[in-house]
């Protein structure tokens, strides 16, 4: 259960995800594992990259990197650097004055410790890693002490997932995985990309649009046979 932004997690949304899923007929092995009950298990593995320098502070506000991006419109560039070459003593210097402040994985420095990478993505077959395309993604912010990343990466090899099933809207986010799986001493597993369910105009299903819901679905009387049905589709 991804629900490390527990300002906007709850728990009621949490058992609504898994009532939906036992209406589709959906069941796994063992306890659901909560991520907001392993932040510990997340430092760990954030603190064994921070030994190696292969983390560092970034001050920079969203405005302040929207502002010093020159991606196309809609398009999220990356971290542009500002604040990797800060010195040790200045950056220290912030933090004891009570900056917020993220820390951020040095893309370049890790990719030159572990050498070209690869993954196998079922239906295409091996994939060369290109990490540096997300460049110096953060793997932890002040209020949200992991990211997505990390706590993925961390998640997946403790329960021995050999295959990751997910939306086309991840599948950027594989390199940089597959680069922090690399450095932590992780297995790779294989993934699989599906397409997205769209909405009207095409465009991704979301909650800020007021997309239908699988509960007001249920309303409706569709039948998990249907919903079944259009995700047969899209693989």
């Amino acid at each position: 259960m991804e629900d490390i932004d527990t300002s906007r997690c709850r728990a009621e949304y949490a058992a609504a995800i898994v009532e939906d899923l036992h209406w589709l007929g959906i069941t796994w092995e063992g306890e659901v594992r909560v991520q907001s009950q392993h932040f510990p298990d997340y430092a760990a593995a954030l603190a064994r990259l921070q030994a190696r320098g292969l983390l560092y502070p970034c001050f920079c506000s969203r405005a302040e990197i929207a502002a010093a991006q020159s991606a196309p419109h809609g398009v999220e560039a990356p971290y542009p650097g500002t604040c990797r070459h800060l010195s040790p003593a200045l950056a220290a210097e912030r933090i004891a004055a009570g900056a917020p402040y993220a820390l951020r994985l040095d893309a370049a420095k890790a990719i030159a410790e572990t050498g070209p990478l690869r993954f196998h993505e079922d239906g295409i077959g091996w994939v060369q890693a290109q990490p540096a395309r997300l460049g110096d993604v953060v793997l932890a912010r002040k209020d949200t002490p992991a990211s997505y990343h990390l706590c993925v990466v961390h998640d997946d090899a403790l329960q021995g997932i050999t295959l990751v099933v997910r939306g086309e809207d991840l599948r950027e986010a594989t390199h940089i995985q597959v680069l922090l799986q690399a450095l932590l001493g992780y297995p790779t597993p294989a993934y699989l990309h599906h397409r997205l369910l769209l909405g009207p105009g095409g465009k991704r299903l979301a909650k800020r649009d007021k997309s239908q819901t699988l509960r007001e679905l249920r309303a409706a009387g569709t039948k998990p046979a249907d919903i079944l049905r259009q995700f047969g589709d899209i693989t």
